[in-house]
């Protein structure tokens, strides 16, 4: 029997997660089996069949995880609370989480870390990313993150002509520091992974 199996809404998702998931010692967690899986209907395809879906994979895996944007043509207001209450119905919710980035993925670009600039293409130039998205009204001083975090990262992509792909995820979440993140998504799964993986001392 595998570790985990997560149904998430895309390729760059897929990136993201696969990285982070081979560097347990980030999350304090063992390392473990899994298996991600894309849904071909995206961010709705998680929402309105993830549940159902995970149900048929209680047999092979020990947890499961559903993983999508909050922001997409047609959410509702709270899909997270909509996804939670789903579990719960199902009996699933101790054997399954839903984490839901609020607004989308690229909310987990933006840190303070050197290598995000790297990883973007913006290494040694002048101004330096976070003084160019600040100077053309894309990341308001004083904040953590932009306020459209995808519209920042494409509008840094196509400054430096770097086209957007799975593997610049891929790249930032394995290299960047996750110890001072503090997104609600990304701690809600932070934890889950660690209370089903967590390292015994």
């Amino acid at each position: 029997m595998s570790d985990l199996v997560c149904l998430v809404a895309d390729k760059d998702m897929e990136a993201a997660l696969a990285a982070l998931l081979q560097r347990p010692e980030a999350f304090k967690i063992r390392r473990i089996s899994f298996e991600i899986i894309v849904h071909p209907k995206r961010d709705p395809g998680v929402f309105r069949e993830g549940v159902d879906f995970l149900r048929g994979f209680q047999k092979r895996f020990h947890h499961g995880l559903l993983l999508l944007d909050a922001r997409w043509d047609g959410a509702p207001t709270d899909p997270q609370q909509q996804l939670d209450r789903a579990l719960e119905a199902a009996s699933l919710e101790s054997w399954a989480r839903a984490v839901v980035l609020a607004p989308e993925l690229e909310v987990w670009v933006w840190s303070d870390s050197p290598h995000v600039a790297e990883v973007l293409g913006w290494s040694g130039r002048t101004p330096d990313l976070r003084s160019w998205l600040a100077q053309n009204g894309l990341w308001v001083a004083g904040t953590p993150k932009p306020q459209d975090p995808k519209r920042a990262m494409e509008r840094a992509l196509w400054e430096v002509r770097k086209p957007r792909s799975s593997a610049l995820y891929r790249a930032l979440a394995g290299i960047v520091s996750v110890k001072r993140c503090r997104d609600p998504a990304f701690l809600r799964l932070r934890d889950a992974l660690q209370t089903w993986f967590g390292e015994r001392t």
